[in-house]
């Protein structure tokens, strides 16, 4: 008699597969945003989450969900991690950690003052396992606060670190509003300066005025950087101002350029101005640049008639020529 095997097989069922999400998140209420990832899709605006960083877990606060990214999910950019939500004990340590970092501002400036140090405290940071607290201040000099160290650590017994800042980071940390009306760059959003130059500017044909290029700080407006690349491009093949075109039997000369319509300003001969669409100037033929005087008698090599990027990278943009 053939034997019969009455144990059932339950089907296998691969356990779910855990999804990803992103947020926006800050380590104190007036702090930098940052996007942290989690495989908790519960997290709303105000709750507290614990962060891994490189000197422990950190509490931060949740400020909503990240903008969702075109590059999707999985290559996704995140600044940090989120490990889990924090105990009772935590949550009440955090709520706390502002105040004291308050109160050790208080405390240094007060030993700032007394051992007669010329600097400006900007920013504490105390380490929620309080393993370390930052003090962050500028100076126009070397400083030696040894002696004003020895005073810190005495009074908090912890490790104690004086760290120098420039102006934009002083800014950066301050936080403030700028001339646009909104929250600044740097204070909001940005990782990382980057170099911004005067030429910046006149690529983009904006008005050389301190006043109107420079931000809070006193520097050049870390936006004169978001465009300018856009700006080159669409310089590149532009006749320069002051060339000359001739359409049909007219002759013109370029008076300006208008990058990002890919249009031109041109002065016609009795003395008005027209503008040409990038089709109108693009038909038109591109007439030599004007003799030069011979000098020793050698004539000098002309400059291209178009603005162009050289082959090692060198810009030759000169959109202000006359």
């Amino acid at each position: 008699m053939s034997q019969h095997d009455d144990t059932t097989i339950e089907p296998h069922h691969q356990p779910a597969e855990e999804v990803r999400s992103f947020y926006r998140i800050r380590f104190r209420d007036d702090g930098q945003e940052y996007t942290a990832s989690a495989f908790m899709a519960d997290l709303k605006r105000g709750d507290t989450v614990m962060i891994k960083t490189d000197h422990g877990l950190e509490p931060a606060r949740v400020y909503g969900p990240a903008p969702a990214d075109p590059e999707g999910a999985v290559n996704r950019a995140v600044s940090c991690e989120i490990s889990r939500r924090p105990t009772s004990d935590e949550e009440n340590r955090y709520l706390n950690l502002a105040s004291h970092e308050q109160d050790a501002s208080a405390v240094c400036e007060r030993l700032i003052d007394k051992h007669d140090l010329v600097m400006r405290l900007i920013n504490v940071e105390k380490f929620f396992n309080g393993s370390k607290m930052i003090f962050y201040f500028t100076a126009d000099n070397r400083v030696d606060f040894r002696a004003l160290v020895k005073d810190l650590v005495q009074e908090f017994r912890t490790r104690v670190e004086m760290r120098q800042v420039g102006v934009r980071h002083e800014t950066k940390m301050i936080g403030g509003v700028g001339i646009c009306g909104r929250e600044l760059c740097c204070s909001s959003f940005m990782k990382k300066f980057d170099s911004v130059s005067i030429k910046m500017a006149k690529e983009q044909d904006l008005p050389l005025n301190p006043a109107k290029i420079s931000g809070v700080c006193n520097r050049l407006l870390c936006c004169l950087t978001y465009e300018y690349d856009i700006y080159r491009k669409q310089r590149k093949g532009m006749p320069k101002v002051g060339r000359k075109i001739k359409i049909g039997s007219e002759i013109y000369r370029v008076k300006r350029q208008n990058p990002l319509q890919q249009s031109l300003v041109v002065g016609t001969s009795e003395g008005e101005e027209r503008l040409l669409s990038k089709e109108e100037w693009g038909a038109g033929e591109l007439l030599p640049s004007d003799k030069s005087p011979k000098r020793n008698g050698k004539r000098p090599s002309s400059a291209p008639d178009t603005d162009e990027t050289g082959k090692n990278g060198a810009d030759n943009t000169n959109a202000r020529t006359s």
